[in-house]
């Protein structure tokens, strides 16, 4: 929904607060403890700024929005969290690794953490001395949801904690979650969802490593298309739009039929339908967003590929897509498999023609025009 009359847009709002830094600072130097926050909220903006406008920075804490019609695919927001955690994560750990220094601020860097904010609601972007400001209830509430009672239920200090609008928005139905409610003054009783955050980042980390490397690569072809690494991820794993540009004539249909958790990831599965006879068997082996994942296509007589998807980031606003394939046809020699499954996905299925259709069905979208201009304007619309 959007008024451009008010100014009234609608949308997810997200914060990101960076845990225990109150309790941080007061045990370390002012000027070291301040290189670290400064270098931390840049980790946060960097991984923001490719799907959500950064509204501003507030203290510890980065505070975005993302209009509904600029959000192709409710779970990349869930997956932007994490990636953004990821690499939080990584960048406490870098620098304490690499660091000489023994002061207090760099010896307790370990001690800080993230947690996550999502609400969906309304919101007015006001010119105010020239800035852009939010201003609205739903604002105001997700910013209330900071102060919450997730670490004192549960002992998480990090977590990602959806509002029940958020939540439906995404169109998630999550397990094991912490799932709550909060009195706010005024706002009322907010139903919350919560996700442990250490434990998604520990099954993160212990995921085997699958993918279809370009030496082992039976059929192999690239693209520069002109969206960032999530916009362009939603696109592949979105079942509706990935129907619009398969390469099969009349197109395919394709049907999750299982979310380990509720989400896409590792061993969820998909039924690609094509007419009454033609089906095939999807099945997640390896899945880092927004970097790569790879899948195994089992269509029974008609063989096994396993084919790997990596965004490659080129600037600011395109991503490089790498498609790989690898397989086995039955009833074929060894010797025959690469060229035939090569011959099979550049001359029948025309696998650079669905690459080139999904560039230019992306490259339509009329955000990919824009450009962003700094806090308060969008990263990608």
């Amino acid at each position: 929904m959007s008024d451009s009359k008010s100014g009234i847009q609608r949308g997810f709002l997200v914060l990101a607060d960076i845990s225990g830094y109150t309790a941080f600072l007061s045990k370390a130097e002012l000027e070291h403890a301040q290189e670290i926050l400064t270098d931390l909220l840049e980790t946060i903006l960097d991984g923001f700024k490719p799907l959500l406008t950064i509204h501003k920075i507030e203290g510890d804490a980065v505070f975005a929005y993302t209009r509904d019609a600029d959000l192709l695919r409710g779970e990349t927001l869930l997956e932007l969290i994490e990636s953004t955690y990821v690499a939080f994560r990584g960048r406490t750990k870098n620098v304490r690794r690499h660091t000489t220094c023994d002061c207090r601020a760099c010896n307790n860097i370990s001690t800080l953490d993230l947690k996550f904010i999502v609400h969906h609601g309304d919101f007015a972007v006001q010119d105010i001395g020239g800035r852009p400001e939010l201003a609205g209830s739903d604002v105001n509430l997700a910013h209330r949801l900071l102060k919450n009672h997730v670490s004192e239920q549960t002992g998480w200090s990090a977590y990602a904690l959806f509002s029940k609008p958020g939540l439906e928005r995404t169109g998630l139905q999550l397990d094991g979650t912490l799932d709550a409610t909060e009195e706010y003054e005024h706002l009322g009783t907010v139903q919350i969802c919560a996700l442990n955050l250490h434990e998604r980042y520990e099954a993160l980390m212990s995921q085997r490593h699958i993918e279809v490397e370009e030496p082992e690569a039976f059929a192999a072809v690239s693209e520069v298309i002109r969206a960032t690494p999530p916009v362009l991820w939603s696109w592949l794993n979105d079942p509706e739009k990935r129907a619009l540009y398969s390469s099969e004539p009349g197109g395919l249909e394709f049907v999750p039929v299982s979310r380990p958790n509720g989400r896409t990831g590792v061993g969820a599965t998909t039924h690609c339908v094509h007419g009454k006879n033609t089906a095939m068997r999807e099945t997640v082996l390896d899945w880092k967003p927004f970097d790569y994942f790879t899948v195994e296509q089992n269509s029974g007589p008609m063989g096994v590929m396993q084919m790997t998807f990596a965004l490659e980031p080129v600037d600011a606003q395109s991503t490089r897509l790498h498609c790989r394939i690898k397989g086995r046809l039955p009833g074929l020699p060894a010797f025959m498999q690469r060229p035939v499954i090569r011959f099979v996905f550049t001359r029948l299925f025309n696998f650079r023609g669905m690459l080139l259709k999904l560039k230019e069905l992306v490259e339509e979208q009329p955000w990919v025009n824009s450009q962003p201009t700094g806090l308060g304007h969008p990263a990608t619309v």
